[in-house]
């Protein structure tokens, strides 16, 4: 590839962050949906989780099909499904709308995660692949910042807070299609996008060592995530009296611009220590989260959203270092889907348990509930990541 098409990396992260944004815009429009259509916390989360399952399932069947067919057309697909997400919220008249839309978008998130981040790793620079794993994950939680941030400041200081968020990302969306329709294919030999078939993320035995606590890591720190995008709304309003959309939308996005902060640490630990330290500071971000929940107070929830998200960023991109280093070229877009399999789930299972506690025992004790589990598996996850940095060593 030339020095231009190598550039064009940062096209492909581009589009990646717009891709992802998407995602979490609904998250302070949430109590406006609530008032408009009424329904309960828990269907909140079960909104929320259908997304995450969208993602689940699209990495399952299609996560590994961009090593055959090539990164651009599944990209492609991911915007297109990222654009009827947005028409869905555009044409909402019920549940039913905002399930569609979640699914939708859960996924072009499925599409993207695993092949953008590969295709990112594949169009840098020679010897520029430690900075192009920082630019993919944090266009990753960069771009997942970015929608709630966007998402409250329109609901907040500009009109039709239900449909002008939705508008701006489609705008987005078609310049984002017309960045990736002008990039370069990064897999030789690509086939025909009509020749693809599902297939199951393959983890070849070279992984499979690095694999499992690197997922560990990944599922708790994407757990953390998913209750600020999914609960902190509604606690930010029912507990803490918060109802400002902006001020809504900003505590819930720094978490993740905590997390692309925490990602540039990595490279002066190294993924091996970047990752148990990272579940030491998620443990730290719980605490705090736990402490805001029993006190009703809003500065540790803002400190929770800054601790606990530098925490998911350093496990994050341990956990995409180390896979992607181990992986075959050619397995590497699925391996990296199937790493974020793990860590989907994080943000599925735990926000919906939180969800059906919320009815018996209150969103506060809820959320604490949360937070302890967790933290015991953070500190499990940590303790076997140090264990077994240490008999590498040795060995």
């Amino acid at each position: 590839m030339t020095d231009r098409q190598h550039r064009g990396y940062l096209g492909a992260a581009a589009a990646f962050a717009v891709c992802m944004a998407g995602t979490t815009l609904p998250t302070p429009l949430y109590g406006l949906y609530q008032e408009r259509i009424g329904f309960s916390e828990l269907m909140v989360t079960v909104v929320f989780a259908v997304y995450a399952f969208g993602v689940i399932g699209v990495l399952l069947l299609f996560g590994n099909v961009s090593d055959a067919v090539g990164r651009r057309p599944v990209l492609l697909c991911g915007l297109a499904c990222a654009g009827a997400s947005a028409v869905a919220f555009l044409a909402e008249q019920g549940l039913a709308w905002l399930f569609a839309g979640r699914l939708l978008s859960g996924f072009a998130a499925g599409l993207f995660t695993g092949t953008a981040t590969a295709y990112v790793l594949e169009l840098a620079p020679p010897g520029g692949r430690a900075r192009a794993a920082f630019t993919a994950t944090a266009a990753n939680m960069g771009g997942l910042g970015c929608g709630p941030l966007l998402a409250g400041l329109l609901a907040q200081y500009a009109p039709r807070p239900l449909t002008l968020p939705f508008a701006v990302h489609l705008l987005l969306l078609a310049a984002s299609f017309a960045v990736v329709r002008a990039l370069p294919e990064s897999v030789a030999g690509a086939r025909p996008l009509r020749t693809a078939r599902p297939r199951r993320p393959v983890l070849p035995a070279e992984v499979r060592g690095v694999f499992v606590p690197a997922g560990i890591a990944a599922f708790t720190g994407f757990a953390l995530l998913g209750v600020f995008t999914s609960v902190t709304p509604a606690f930010l309003a029912q507990d803490l009296g918060v109802r400002n959309h902006a001020a809504v939308g900003l505590i819930v996005a720094a978490a993740f611009f905590a997390s692309t902060g925490g990602q540039l640490l990595v490279p002066r630990l190294g993924a091996r220590r970047a990752i148990p330290l990272g579940c030491l500071v998620l443990i730290g971000g719980l605490g705090l989260l736990a402490l805001s929940l029993a006190t009703h107070a809003l500065a540790p929830l803002v400190l929770a959203a800054l601790v606990g998200g530098t925490g998911q960023g350093m496990t994050l991109r341990g956990a995409v270092g180390e896979v992607a280093a181990a992986a075959p070229d050619a397995h590497r877009g699925g391996v990296l889907s199937a790493l974020f399999v793990v860590a989907y789930l994080g943000i599925s299972v735990p926000v919906i348990g939180v969800g059906l506690l919320t009815g018996p025992l209150g969103l506060p004790d809820a959320g604490l509930v949360f937070t302890a589990c967790m933290a015991v598996l953070a500190a499990a996850s940590g303790a076997f990541l140090l264990h077994r940095a240490r008999v590498t060593s040795a060995t």
